[in-house]
């Protein structure tokens, strides 16, 4: 549903009696609660095609959940790993990856389901009128777009959440790998803050595990742009070997605000990296 530039995601369709636990109005649990992928709604894209935004809720307060990519967690139709996360962090998540689909898709559909927990969780999405959002074009009234977004000092720059993805590059159990990418703002929010204060536009930045088989520990997960190139530094440590993908999101002002929900304020950069022992 579209209210301006206001788009409320879709949950996902629920099998009957996976939600009996939970209670609608209840205090939330700290573990023990399920997953569900929400449908943010899709963009257009300056070559014809098409990107399709999910988010996820995770109900738990505390508790991060892990579902590889197979049969408890794929997108449909076509390859089952299309850039959906494998980890879920507490609560409520916005635009975590988007699916390209071609100037053609027309009314076909693409559905990321999850199974937890005895529940099976299913959304699907598609290129309804009602369904656009303004995630690079500019939001109405503001006029405000994402954070540019570059993940090497020469390459290329992005916006939305679809993003920018580099790599891979590889690291070694228990090394830190350093990760640098570079950030910044337009300075046009949707709410009343456009600067920090001192004449910069704050653009925040925050670190994510988004796959891989073990835990990844961040030097700082929320490092601080510097210098006038926007320029941005922190390390990842990875407790196993195998193939990941780290997740940096970039929010101008109005997305730290908690305007998750409008689509406009943030960009996603993926870096894939293979870990060795």
């Amino acid at each position: 549903m579209r209210f301006g530039s206001v788009v409320l995601g879709v949950l996902a369709i629920v099998a009957p009696g996976s939600l009996a636990s939970q209670v609608p109005m209840a205090p939330v649990a700290r573990t023990g609660q399920t997953v569900t992928p929400v449908f943010e709604g899709w963009y257009r894209n300056a070559d014809g095609s098409f990107s399709i935004s999910f988010g996820y809720y995770n109900r738990n307060s505390a508790e991060s959940i892990d579902i590889p990519v197979g049969a408890d967690n794929f997108v449909a139709p076509g390859d089952s790993n299309q850039g959906q996360p494998t980890r879920f962090e507490p609560r409520r998540h916005w635009g975590v990856f988007a699916v390209r689909v071609p100037a053609d898709f027309g009314s076909r559909k693409v559905t990321w389901t999850v199974r937890l927990r005895g529940g099976t969780f299913a959304i699907p999405a598609s290129l309804h009128p009602d369904w656009e959002i303004d995630a690079l074009a500019g939001e109405a009234g503001s006029g405000n777009t994402p954070p540019t977004l570059k993940l090497s000092s020469g390459g290329p720059v992005a916006q939305g959440p679809g993003g920018a993805v580099a790599g891979p590059v590889t690291a070694s159990v228990g090394t830190p790998l350093t990760l640098t990418i570079w950030a910044s703002d337009d300075g046009r929010t949707s709410g009343s803050v456009a600067s920090d204060g001192r004449g910069d536009v704050p653009v925040t930045l925050t670190w994510f595990k988004h796959q891989g088989p073990g835990n990844v520990t961040f030097s700082s997960a929320s490092p601080r742009v510097t210098g006038g190139d926007g320029m941005a530094a922190t390390t990842a440590t990875f407790d196993q070997p195998g193939d990941y993908i780290l997740r940096v999101r970039a929010n101008d002002a109005s997305g730290v605000a908690g305007a998750g929900h409008a689509q406009c304020c943030w960009t996603n950069g993926f870096i894939r990296v293979a870990v060795r022992q």
